[in-house]
């Protein structure tokens, strides 16, 4: 590339700094580009800004990694090297590098041009990449530091974690009952696990059991969970000017029926619990590694969380890497249910993995919830049993069928709340029969 042009193209980009994320549109977003670049340079031939609109599309050396479905993270450590996460494999360096500062400082200008975050920061800040990636820009003396957590095109299905070994069809059962409420209440989540774990992939493909008349309010550091299965869904993201606390508090007024909150790390936990205490269903990930250290994270400043509060969480579940025969594999390693208060909050165990035999425990029946869901319900606790059972069926019966994709299994799931007997039906499951009272 020619010092000229390299220079036209480099203000190109810093002119479009931060305004290239508000184009849902590509044409619109082409437009724009096209529209700065005659306005640095109003000569311009077409092949110049064709050749400024590839560029801007186009993030080399790591491109093929963005469109790599296996990529997980990408770790760019300035002009150093780069680092990969890859599905089942783990860390490790790419054979590519960005050779020089001079290349560094064009690429990011790149990025800068599709920053979502406030830009007052020039040394912190995040963007959404088109591809729907998101990238983390750090700068310091060596240069800029930059982790990008790749987008999937395709969100993971609660069926797609099932054949990934992530968890059994009767966890997913239970899942759905503690997803749905039987339409009377669902359950307040909290799903723990270390960075990179699978917390967030496993809370997205629960989406897919929501009800449609449920209103629900998604709040995030930074989008990440994929919402298209929901046609009434707001989705807010955090800034510098508006933290997650103030997004929390003002979304009480925006009559949910359920919060989703992407993490909870500081004081909003804290309103994340006046929420449940008004009636409201939250469900949230937070950084730990067991159930017993959600609660202590959740007690511990800064949340703060008074033990009797804890006490409106009805479970907890963790989700952890682990390795098995040389590979990493994700798996839900405990799930517990709050069980009452004394002098510490009390859980109960249905789920624990054992990493010395490489095995999960049997998933124990539910009491807590599931006795309160029996009384606000009128279904017996048996009944409700046999509803986890009957569920966990259907999914394994539509994943025989290959309808695996979360809009497919929320679409199923919709007809099962209109008419259980049709869609049974229609899946030739109608030997289940059907939930009725006692």
């Amino acid at each position: 590339m020619d010092d000229d042009f390299r220079q036209f193209e480099g203000r190109v980009f810093e002119l479009l700094e931060g305004k290239l994320s508000q184009y849902s549109d590509e044409a619109d977003l082409l437009k724009n580009i096209e529209t700065i670049a005659k306005t640095v340079n109003p000569a311009i031939t077409q092949e110049e800004i064709d050749r400024v609109i590839a560029d801007a599309k186009r993030f080399d050396p790591i491109d093929g990694y963005l469109h790599d479905e296996n990529i997980e993270d990408i770790m760019v450590n300035n002009t150093r090297n780069i680092f990969v996460f890859k599905t089942g494999e783990g860390i490790a360096e790419a054979k590519e590098r960005i050779p020089t500062r001079r290349d560094l400082n064009m690429f990011v200008k790149k990025l800068r041009m599709y920053a979502t975050s406030d830009m007052a920061s020039k040394h912190i800040f995040d963007v959404h990449m088109p591809n729907g990636s998101r990238a983390n820009i750090v700068e310091s003396p060596l240069g800029a530091d930059i982790t990008i957590r790749s987008f999937k095109k395709k969100a993971y299905s609660i069926i797609d974690l099932i054949n990934r070994g992530e968890l059994s069809y009767n966890m997913a059962g239970r899942l759905w009952v503690y997803s749905e409420g039987l339409k009377v209440r669902p359950a307040n989540i909290v799903i723990g696990g270390t960075p990179g774990a699978g917390k967030t992939t496993l809370l997205n493909a629960m989406f897919s059991f929501f009800r449609p008349e449920e209103r629900i309010v998604v709040i995030e550091e930074t989008y990440e969970l994929n919402t298209e299965t929901q046609e009434n869904c707001v989705r807010l993201e955090t800034s510098p000017s508006v933290s997650l606390q103030d997004l929390l508090k003002n979304s009480l007024r925006m009559r949910p029926d359920m919060l989703i909150v992407g993490e909870v790390r500081g004081a909003e936990a804290q309103d994340m619990m006046v929420a449940m205490n008004i009636g409201k269903i939250a469900m949230s990930t937070i950084h730990a590694s067991n159930t017993r250290d959600i609660i202590t994270r959740l007690e511990s400043s800064p949340m703060n969380i008074d033990k009797n509060s804890i006490s409106l969480i009805d479970v907890l579940m963790v989700v952890s890497q682990v390795q098995e025969e040389q590979t990493y594999t994700r798996k839900v390693t405990q799930v517990s249910e709050v069980s009452g208060v004394e002098t510490k909050v009390l859980l109960s165990d249905l789920f624990v993995y054992d990493y010395k035999t490489r095995r999960g425990s049997q998933i124990l029946p539910s009491v807590t919830y599931r006795d309160n869901l029996s009384k606000l319900s009128g279904y017996s606790p048996s009944k409700i049993i046999e509803e986890e059972q009957r569920r966990a069926k259907i999914l394994e019966r539509l994943n025989k069928l290959g309808v695996r994709d979360l809009a497919g299994i929320n679409n199923f799931c919709k007809e099962y709340y209109e008419d259980p007997e049709r869609a049974l039906a229609k899946i030739e499951l109608s030997n289940l029969g059907v939930l009725t009272y006692d």
